[in-house]
């Protein structure tokens, strides 16, 4: 029986929402201009839409919808408001969204659809804009995917203009004088005759001129204009972070606050049978003991938990700690690495899973020559440094959270859920997430920090994690196992590539616990980077076989990128040696067609140089949310262990919005893709995670640190993802330069020498 194409099954996971789509497509685009809430603002100010606000001092209000956790997104976004407004940096302050539809993301609905970067025919363009209309109507307000600039590029510059224009019409009315004699500088209305006014004193009335100027009615700067876009300013946050009066999750302080400790399940799927709370109620502090197993529907990281509620957390520690629990085993507490790692092998044996992208075909005339190799990759933590909290509180019919969330509507939506009140009746204050990697996406600590304070008399609580609980209680990025071939013609050229690999889904994990809507269709996640790549190769397969994850599983930085960059480059420099080409040269001639890609890959090795003597150098490029990265690692072999002196990355990330935040972002994900290419893996031993925390989960230390050098390639397109790119090539990477120096493939991650 014939199987489904790519195109039935994205229109059959599109119309998976039933109802929720019937109309939608006939309707216009909702406006992302005006906030059908009001503006948080203090007493004074003025707001000009949902995104700018004006104080009569002059001080720019600039509403940033997406959460800090260090990629420095309350710093690059109002820097977009800024360069429309004609206001310097040092006159903006941030201000957080109301919880409103203007703020969705819809960048990460409309990117997650399993459409090759070639196919541009009426199927593909017309399944994009049902998923931003999808997304205007959901309203998620989500950070992640390295989409938030991508997503917010043009209406915060919209927004800017908009409040622009708004403030010249009303300085043209006070003077009695022509718009268009009128232009802006510094926060200034100016004449042409040398007259001018601030924005502060204009507000008021370019609020009630103003409305109905709308982002139809003006244009925006070229970029030769720009004159803050593009530059490297300093960070709007980094005065706080330095004196420490930046407030996270973890730092939130209501009066009356107490704290929750919890008691979680030792394996996968187990369920509280009995607890004994009154063996604990006289211990130091203790005042409440809690059934919590509130978590989101389906497979989350929480599980089943009890919690115990002290006037300190460390006599909350102290008490769940000396909790009597009698836990009932769920059905997979035999689960262990080996089985799941078996699975995924039985799956890739009998089942063709789902092809991605082919072109040609499989049976090439004249290969002189097949490669084959096969790859792993293990489930990871995401090992945020803040520990998972949530700070909330049920009173009267109103739920109030303090967290650090990458998803404030959802956790909105999470405690209405949990607490039993309209939407409407939760207010949140988005704090500084300390990491977030994917790991706040999820609302498990929500749904347990509302249970906990639902079953209090309206005293706010702080449900903290332990770090231990954090590590084996995550939803991990998912464990895979892929298989190449390769053919090669008489000269080396490669003719055929063909993958299938074997994970599970994390959308079909995801969306039903946060989003209650179905799991359905090709998950993008399983095979981006391996179906999506750009080298030029005549025939190619590219499959993928879901095989659900019995493991809770997440999004995790670079999701499915992570591991299938490491497959795919790691490869693809094994093709290179079996044809005996040179991995950079053979690189430069599958990406003729991709002059961006062969910049970048070029501008990496041309400044890595030659490696010195007793080191080697290994080669990686992949592209990953709109932007193409090439690294250089410098490796040595020393008594057995692997160490990576120097890493060299070019990023092509189209034009960056401040080239600083760029570099920082790129030596983040180096960090954070060394310490999962050397050290990072879980594993699970009778249905229990066998890591607990930075001892046998370690982290890279400073003494481990690479220097990283960045290079940001020259554009004037449209900005692409920044936080996560720079993590995929690192591991590929260092494997090669490996290999390099000792002969040995490393086909497993980490990386580590036989």
């Amino acid at each position: 029986m014939r199987k489904p194409g790519r195109r039935a099954f994205v229109l059959a996971g599109l119309a998976a929402g039933g109802a929720l789509l019937v109309g939608w497509g006939v309707q216009p685009p909702r406006q992302r201009l005006r906030s059908a809430q009001a503006l948080p603002l203090p007493e004074g100010e003025v707001a000009l839409n949902g995104w700018v606000a004006l104080a009569p001092d002059g001080t720019v209000s600039v509403v940033v919808p997406r959460s800090e956790m260090g990629q420095g997104v309350h710093t690059a976004l109002p820097m977009l408001v800024a360069e429309e407004l004609d206001v310097g940096l040092d006159a903006v302050r941030v201000i957080a969204p109301p919880i409103d539809r203007i703020y969705a993301n819809l960048t990460l609905l409309r990117e997650s659809l399993p459409f090759h970067p070639d196919d541009a025919g009426r199927t593909a363009r017309s399944a994009q804009w049902l998923m931003a209309k999808v997304g205007r109507e959901l309203g998620i307000m989500f950070t992640g995917g390295s989409s938030s600039v991508r997503d917010a590029w043009l209406p915060m510059r919209e927004a800017g203009a908009v409040a622009r224009a708004m403030l010249v019409k009303a300085a043209a009315h006070t003077w009695l004088a022509r718009e268009e004699d009128c232009r802006t500088e510094d926060g200034f209305v100016i004449h042409r005759d040398g007259r001018r006014a601030g924005y502060g004193a204009l507000a008021p009335l370019a609020a009630r001129l103003g409305a109905g100027i709308d982002d139809g009615d003006v244009r925006l700067k070229e970029p030769q204009a720009f004159r803050l876009i593009g530059k490297s300013l300093p960070r709007l946050d980094s005065r706080a972070k330095s004196d420490g009066s930046a407030r996270f999750g973890i730092d939130a302080r209501p009066p009356g606050m107490v704290y929750a400790a919890l008691a979680m399940a030792p394996t996968v799927g187990a369920t509280v049978a009995a607890f004994d709370a009154d063996a604990v109620r006289r211990m130091p502090g203790v005042l409440a003991v809690v059934h919590v197993s509130a978590a989101p529907a389906g497979r989350s990281g929480a599980g089943a938990a009890v919690a115990v509620v002290a006037s300190t957390w460390w006599q909350a520690r102290q008490a769940a700690q000396a909790l009597p629990v009698r836990w009932q085993p769920g059905e997979h507490a035999g689960l262990s690495s080996a089985a799941i790692l078996a699975g995924l092998a039985r799956a890739l044996d009998e089942e063709d899973g789902y092809v991605y992208h082919e072109t040609g075909t499989r049976e090439v005339e004249g290969a002189a020559r097949t490669v084959r190799a096969e790859y792993r990759a293990p489930f990871l933590a995401h090992a945020a440094l803040e520990p998972v909290n949530c700070t909330a509180q049920v009173a009267g019919g109103k739920v109030k959270l303090w967290a650090s969330t990458q998803v404030p509507s959802i956790a909105v939506d999470c405690a209405a859920r949990v607490a039993g009140v309209a939407r409407e009746d939760v207010a949140i204050d988005v704090m500084l997430l300390g990491g977030g990697f994917g790991r706040r996406l999820e609302v498990d600590m929500v749904a347990q920090a509302v249970a906990v304070a639902k079953a209090l008399d309206g005293q706010p609580v702080q449900l903290i994690w332990t770090r231990e609980q954090d590590t084996m209680h995550d939803v991990y990025r998912p464990a895979a196992l892929a298989r190449f071939t390769a053919q090669l013609g008489a000269d080396g050229e490669l003719l055929a590539w063909d993958s299938k690999s074997a994970s599970g889904a994390i959308g079909h994990q995801y969306y039903p616990r946060s989003l209650g809507l179905p799991g359905v269709g090709p998950d993008k996640t399983t095979a981006e980077g391996a179906y999506d790549h750009q080298y030029a190769i005549p025939n190619q397969r590219v499959a993928h076989v879901d095989v659900d994850s019995l493991l809770p599983i997440g999004y995790w930085r670079s999701v499915g990128h992570s591991h299938n960059a490491f497959f795919k480059e790691s490869f693809l420099d094994e093709v290179a040696h079996a044809a005996g080409q040179d991995t950079v040269a053979l690189r430069r001639k599958l990406l003729a067609r991709q002059p961006r890609a062969l910049a970048v890959l070029d501008a990496a090795v041309a400044a890595a140089g030659q490696a010195p003597e007793g080191r080697a150098h290994g080669v990686a490029l992949h592209r990953s949310f709109g932007s193409t990265v090439a690294q250089v690692a410098e490796v040595s072999v020393q008594d057995g262990e692997i160490r990576v002196h120097r890493v060299v990355c070019a990023i092509d990330c189209g034009l960056a919005v401040n080239p600083d935040i760029v570099a920082q972002q790129v030596e983040s994900s180096v960090i954070f893709g060394l310490s999962a290419a050397l050290a990072g893996e879980i594993t699970v031993e009778g249905g229990r995670v066998v890591q607990s925390n930075f001892g046998d989960y370690p982290l890279l230390r400073f003494g481990q640190a690479p220097q990283v050098e960045t290079m940001v390639m020259p554009s004037s397109a449209h900005p692409e993802g920044v936080g996560e790119p720079a993590v995929p090539p690192v591991a590929p990477a260092v494997a090669a330069a490996v290999f390099r120096l000792t002969g040995q493939r490393l086909r497993s991650l980490p990386l580590k020498l036989g």
